[in-house]
């Protein structure tokens, strides 16, 4: 494929949707990862109509194989992805009197393992190449913690130590590692409009690696 592949775990008709059309339209092919197939063929067709190119490939952000299968899908029929946005999240209504083990490592396997896993598979060819880009949808509740979404928060947290902690490291082969902290609900229309939000990504994308931030505080 002569176009640079951008993968999207997670993906969804808010955030993701208006990133993968910002990046579609300056000419990435889009592999769009999400658990349920119909909902990304909608969604295919939705980028398709808007002019831009975009596959779906079936993948669990929880489960570890399931997400390695999908990159490997991807490598064959794409290449070897240029960019990876992670923006998987699960999260429950809980608060440390309700919230149980089991529900913990669940989410935690979303909002945090998925995006090791999915980093680790385009690492070998980024750093062979010497440059590429990762991204990874944080929110809020990583600096301001909420009484009854523990989980969720602890999975915010997690993204906002995993890309603090390791920005430096991948930084030395030119892969440009940062976080997205949306400190607000996003709805169209406001000023966390997932269009507004999407341009973020962009930016971050271009940045001289001289300038390269490692967390963007959307707020």
């Amino acid at each position: 494929m002569n176009q640079a592949v951008c993968a999207i775990v997670g993906f969804g008709s808010g955030v993701s949707l208006s990133v993968a059309k910002a990046f579609g339209k300056e000419g990435y092919t889009l592999a769009l990862l999400a658990r349920n197939p119909a909902k990304l063929a909608e969604n295919v067709q939705i980028l398709e109509q808007a002019g831009v190119a975009a596959h779906a490939f079936a993948a669990d952000a929880g489960d570890e194989a399931s997400l390695i299968q999908a990159f490997d899908q991807i490598r064959s029929q794409l290449g070897d992805p240029a960019v990876l946005i992670y923006n998987a999240a699960l999260w429950n209504l809980d608060s440390i009197q309700t919230l149980t083990t089991a529900d913990l490592v669940q989410d935690f396997n979303v909002n945090v393992t998925g995006a090791i896993v999915s980093i680790q598979q385009v690492l070998p060819a980024m750093r062979q190449q010497k440059q590429g880009t990762i991204l990874l949808t944080g929110g809020g509740l990583a600096l301001y913690p909420n009484p009854m979404l523990i989980s969720l928060g602890i999975g915010k947290a997690g993204i906002r130590s995993l890309a603090l902690g390791s920005a430096p490291e991948l930084a030395i082969d030119g892969i440009h590692l940062a976080t997205i902290t949306i400190c607000g609900t996003v709805a169209p229309g406001t000023k966390f409009d997932p269009d507004a939000i999407a341009s973020v990504y962009w930016q971050l994308h271009t940045q001289s690696q001289d300038f390269w931030q490692t967390e963007y505080i959307y707020q």
